[in-house]
């Protein structure tokens, strides 16, 4: 029987250099409505205490396991509401919620932001603009697909997040690598979407994303990020500049295509992180992820515009429909500190001061190997973060505090071609 404790069911908690700051608004939020936080949790808990109520520790990935353990926290509880922003667990978790009856991504809306498959065919058979784009399970297909197309090409594999596998092949002989690099990176993802690999046209134009808030299927808007991709052909995102007084946000033509490609793929309840791309022929959704944005996007969106994504995680987990109004008028950015070849890291110094420093901080500890793609992904050794009143001088600062980062390490030789993928730091809950 449930006790009289209401309580916001929390599926991983994430990094604490990632997501510390989303469950300190999460928590404060869910207790001032009256609200316990339950976390199950992939390793032994440290800096979630502070924050959780109940911490079960199981192995998350094992989604059988975890639903086992989310009903036996449901039989002793009230559970109000479901929390995830782990791109690995966004799955189970919606399904919990549609199990337990709160607001949630829905089932089709999980599907469609997991699935990037399932997202390219019902948004194009919804009319919206999408590049001609194929499943393939073997390079015989992927050649048929890539030539219908047209090169260049970009080749991902089906539901990865963080660019994983991700490669632009400019001609039939990139494709015979890229098909490998990313068929070989989906073997790490959901067993489901295991092997093969997308093919799809290749857009051009600037990438931005937008994080957005969902109550009842209707799409809010909090805030653009500017991206900034580097490793060519690879799609590393090495920074991100948040404007809140980007025009984008008021843009009819972007905000209409974001709103229908929501109502498309039938997301209900949440908040999304979308990717799109500015093309000569109009907004291209790449992608709709079912979670806020990594990268610490949203904390440049809470340090630019007021908007704090904690709050509002628990606001449409609750079913209510969140305040989205930006009271702040800043600029904030963050730039990755990248190696230029394959590394063991022997120390990482950040700058503690500099024009417009919010904060920095190393993302390896020492004795750490750093791979570059497509041995490896995210081989980030620290970020700055900056802020600014306009976006050039953000910039500007951003590559200033950069500048100041040192870092000791020795050169490795690359992975052979076709080894394992070794998962970056950073991507899984791996706080011990």
């Amino acid at each position: 029987m449930s006790s009289s404790k209401t309580v916001l069911l929390v599926i991983g908690s994430g990094l604490k250099l990632y997501r510390e700051y989303l469950v300190r608004s999460a928590a404060a939020r869910a207790r001032r409505a009256g609200h316990q936080l339950v976390l199950i949790n992939n390793l032994q808990p440290t800096w979630q205490h502070e924050y959780f109520d109940e911490i079960t520790v199981v192995n998350v990935f094992d989604h059988e396991l975890l639903a086992t353990t989310a009903r036996e926290i449901a039989a002793r509880h009230t559970v109000v509401g479901v929390l995830c922003w782990d791109e690995p667990l966004v799955m189970p978790a919606a399904e919990l919620a549609a199990e337990f009856g709160v607001p949630g991504l829905s089932i089709p809306g999980v599907h469609g932001c997991r699935d990037k498959y399932s997202a390219r065919t019902r948004l194009t058979e919804g009319g919206l603009l999408q590049p001609g784009f194929a499943m393939t399970a073997d390079l015989a297909e992927a050649r048929a697909a890539a030539e219908r197309i047209g090169y260049p090409v970009v080749v991902k594999p089906r539901a990865l997040g963080a660019s994983m596998g991700v490669v632009l092949a400019r001609d039939e002989q990139e494709l015979v690598d890229a098909f490998q690099v990313a068929s070989d990176a989906s073997l790490v993802g959901d067993e489901p979407y295991r092997g093969g690999a997308i093919v799809e046209e290749y857009a051009v134009g600037p990438e931005i994303s937008v994080d957005g808030a969902l109550h009842k299927g209707e799409y809010l808007p909090m805030f653009v990020a500017r991206k900034r991709t580097g490793e060519h052909p690879y799609f590393e995102e090495i920074g991100h500049v948040v404007d809140a007084a980007d025009p984008l946000l008021d843009d009819p033509v972007l905000l209409d295509t974001l709103a229908r490609a929501h109502r498309v793929l039938g997301i209900e309840d949440g908040i999304t992180h979308a990717e799109v791309r500015l093309t000569d022929r109009g907004p291209l959704i790449i992608e709709i992820n079912g979670r806020v944005g990594g990268d610490l996007i949203p904390f440049l969106g809470k340090t630019a515009t007021g908007i704090d994504p904690g709050e509002v995680m628990v606001d449409v987990a609750l079913g209510q429909r969140p305040d989205i109004v930006r009271d702040r008028r800043g600029v904030a950015g963050i730039r990755f500190g990248y190696p230029e070849h394959d590394c063991l890291v022997r120390s990482v110094t950040v700058p503690t001061d500099a024009p417009g420093l919010v904060t920095a901080s190393p993302m390896v500890e020492p004795g750490t190997t750093l791979r570059l793609p497509p041995g490896g992904y995210i081989a980030r050794h620290s970020f700055v973060v900056c802020q600014a009143d306009d976006p050039q001088t953000c910039e500007e600062r951003l590559v200033e505090a950069s500048a100041l980062v040192r870092v000791d390490a020795e050169e490795v030789a690359p992975k052979p071609r076709g080894a394992v993928l070794e998962m970056p730091a950073g991507l899984l809950d791996v706080d011990e």
